[in-house]
């Protein structure tokens, strides 16, 4: 039943010990496969121009707002803008192997009065694409907003057209809202905008599931994963063997 006021009337759930939410601030998140760094554009410049050069072609920009970046003065311009940004504030996603920048990532729209944050901004190069650290550093930002900043509720948005991107968001326990019809116009197009978002009463279920995912047990010697990451989900106790 929901509460109800002294006239009867249905209201939210109280939150009598609320407080506003910290900003996202400048730290290293440190995983195993892969570490999370603030954007440092002349750190970084270099090694992201050439992870994004390792691409045959341009289609990973279709969907940005930037880029794509032929030319590493026009990487760099961009870079130096977004490092002065609080929001979006950037993270650089570093191969642990390599100790390369191999791609980046943003907390963005933040709403610390509501506890309300956005991750956007995904520019994954191929050389992180499709891999165990990708899944990582989303990881590694998940739990350092429910965490650390202890915000409520964490939200991915994507154009309706971009499959990649929404298969990302189901993938990772992000819960689809629906979609807000003519919500942007961007690179000279209309775009509808899907609304996926997961709030903090998620959060046990979805970290146990990549914990979980994330275990070396839970893959092969070539590097195959034995159980996906939904599955985890419907067992999140259970640990892989």
């Amino acid at each position: 039943m929901p509460v109800q006021n002294q006239y009867g009337q249905p209201i939210g759930e109280p939150l009598t010990h609320w407080s506003a939410r910290p900003q996202p601030q400048s730290i290293v998140l440190q995983g195993e496969h892969c570490r999370l760094e603030p954007l440092n554009a002349q750190k970084h410049a270099q090694d992201l121009f050439d992870a994004y050069a390792s691409a045959a072609d341009d289609r990973d920009w279709t969907y940005m707002f930037t880029g794509p970046f032929h030319k590493m003065h026009e990487l760099t311009e961009h870079l130096q803008k977004a490092e002065s940004c609080l929001d979006p504030k950037r993270y650089i996603v570093i191969d642990n192997l390599s100790n390369q920048a191999v791609g980046s990532l943003a907390l963005m729209r933040i709403d610390s009065a509501n506890g309300v944050i956005e991750v956007g901004d995904v520019a994954f190069s191929p050389l992180l694409q499709k891999t165990i650290a990708a899944t990582e550093a989303q990881f590694l930002l998940m739990r350092y907003v429910f965490e650390q900043l202890n915000y409520r509720r964490y939200e991915w948005k994507c154009d309706s057209l971009n499959e990649p991107s929404k298969a990302a968001a189901l993938r990772l326990g992000f819960s689809f809202e629906g979609i807000f019809r003519q919500a942007v116009v961007y690179n000279g197009r209309s775009r509808d905008t899907s609304w996926y978002a997961m709030i903090d009463k998620d959060w046990p279920i979805i970290r146990d599931a990549l914990i979980n995912w994330l275990n070396p047990k839970n893959f092969n010697h070539q590097g195959q994963q034995k159980r996906s990451l939904s599955c985890m989900r419907l067992m999140p106790p259970s640990n892989p063997s």
